[in-house]
């Protein structure tokens, strides 16, 4: 495949742009690292995104937990951004940060960082989000956050 006269050579499809490198945060924390396998993957092999879902759910939790002080729940997927493809066997860092404590809720911050499988030690940012979880009493109704009531 050639080019228009005067125009930009057509860029060579069987290869692959080389992914925005970033460094991993060191303002947040780190707290799940989990590797997908071919049974999360759909048939061009990238992950589903209702996988990579499930696990932000996984580990905005863990924050919210320390502060909920019993039951909770996710109440709330503010912002969920797919920033680039997940492939199986990405090694995939989880990091979260305390954004907001409400009255009943805890909202955080996920940022999800994959190291490709051929690329180990070198870090692209595939998906953000800001999730907000609710304290519950034993009827499933929200409850203060403890310590956080008016």
């Amino acid at each position: 495949m050639s080019a228009l006269p005067g125009s930009a050579p057509l860029p060579n499809p069987t290869s692959e742009p080389e992914p925005p490198w970033v460094t991993l945060p060191t303002d947040e924390e780190l707290v799940l690292k989990v590797i997908p396998m071919p049974r999360d993957c759909n048939q061009n092999g990238d992950i589903f995104g209702g996988w990579v879902m499930a696990q932000v759910d996984l580990a905005g939790a863990v924050i919210p937990a320390r502060y909920a002080g019993g039951r909770m729940a996710t109440v709330a997927v503010n912002e969920f951004i797919f920033k680039q493809p997940v492939r199986v066997g990405d090694i995939l860092s989880f990091f979260s940060k305390l954004v907001r404590i409400g009255r009943t809720s805890i909202t955080v911050k996920v940022e999800v960082y994959a190291e490709r499988f051929r690329a180990q030690g070198k870090y692209i940012k595939v998906t953000e989000a800001l999730v907000t979880y609710v304290a519950l009493d034993e009827q499933g109704r929200p409850r203060p956050v403890p310590g956080n009531s008016p």
